[in-house]
C-alpha cells in the first residue's frame, strides 16, 4: 500500500476509535478501573500540573505561534513543517471544542486548583499536545538536523507530551478517557492532513532523506 492510503486507514481508525469511546462513556460513564487508577494520580504535584496545563493554553500557543512564524522567516526550509504544526494545532483545538458540546460529558466532580467549566470529552489539552508538541516530535526526529539534537528534542517534547496527560489527571480536569479521545481525535487530525496534502507539502512527513 501507497503512504497516503496507510495513512488514510489510520486517519479512519483513529476516528472510529475516537467516537465508539465517546459513545461508550457517554452511554456507560467511567470504568471502575480507570477511575481507581484516576483517584491514584489527582492532587499530586499540582504546582507543576499546573504550570504544565498552560502550554496548551492559548496564551502559551500564541507565543510559540510567533516564535515559531520569525522562525519560518528566517529558515526557509522549515516553513511547510511550521504552518502544517499551526493548522494542525488550530484544528485540534477548534475539534475537540465542537466535539465537547456534542458529547456534553460532565467534568470530574473533584478538582484542584481551578474549575473548569467546559465540558470533559475529549480533552481539549489531549487533542492539542498530540497534536502539536506530539507532532513536532516526529518532525523533528524525522529532520535534516544532527543525530543527537533529533533524538534530544524529540524526547524532550515526547516527554512533554506525556506530562501535560499526567497534568490533567493530577488536577482532576478530566477522566482518562478524555485524554484517550483527545489522543484518538489529533492523530486522525494529523493522519488525514498528511494524507491528502499534495505531494510536495507532505514532504517533511516522509522521514529523513
Amino acid at each position: 500500500m501507497t503512504r497516503r492510503i496507510v495513512l488514510a486507514l489510520v486517519a479512519l481508525a483513529a476516528f472510529v476509535a475516537f467516537w465508539r469511546l465517546g459513545a461508550y462513556v457517554r452511554a456507560n460513564g467511567e470504568p471502575a478501573a480507570l477511575i481507581v487508577f484516576e483517584a491514584e494520580l489527582a492532587g499530586h504535584g499540582l504546582l507543576a500540573a499546573w504550570w504544565l496545563t498552560f502550554s496548551c493554553y492559548v496564551q502559551t500557543l500564541v507565543l510559540v505561534g510567533v516564535l515559531l512564524i520569525v522562525l519560518a522567516w528566517r529558515f526557509p526550509a522549515w516553513r511547510v513543517r511550521i504552518a502544517c504544526t499551526l493548522v494542525s494545532a488550530i484544528v485540534c483545538w477548534r475539534l475537540a471544542d465542537f466535539f465537547q458540546h456534542v458529547y456534553a460529558r460532565p467534568r470530574p466532580a473533584v478538582w484542584f486548583v481551578h474549575h473548569e467549566t467546559a465540558f470533559s470529552y475529549p480533552s481539549s489539552h489531549a487533542a492539542i499536545a498530540l497534536g502539536f508538541y506530539g507532532l513536532w516530535a516526529v518532525l523533528l526526529y524525522s529532520s535534516e538536523l544532527g543525530r543527537r539534537t533529533r533524538l534530544l528534542s524529540a524526547a524532550a517534547l515526547i516527554c512533554l507530551t506525556v506530562a501535560i496527560y499526567w497534568a490533567r489527571l493530577a488536577l482532576g480536569a478530566h477522566y482518562a478517557t478524555d485524554l484517550a479521545g483527545g489522543a484518538f481525535l489529533a492523530v486522525g487530525i494529523v493522519c488525514a492532513g498528511a494524507a491528502v496534502l499534495p505531494g510536495n507539502v507532505v514532504a517533511p512527513f516522509a522521514g529523513r532523506r
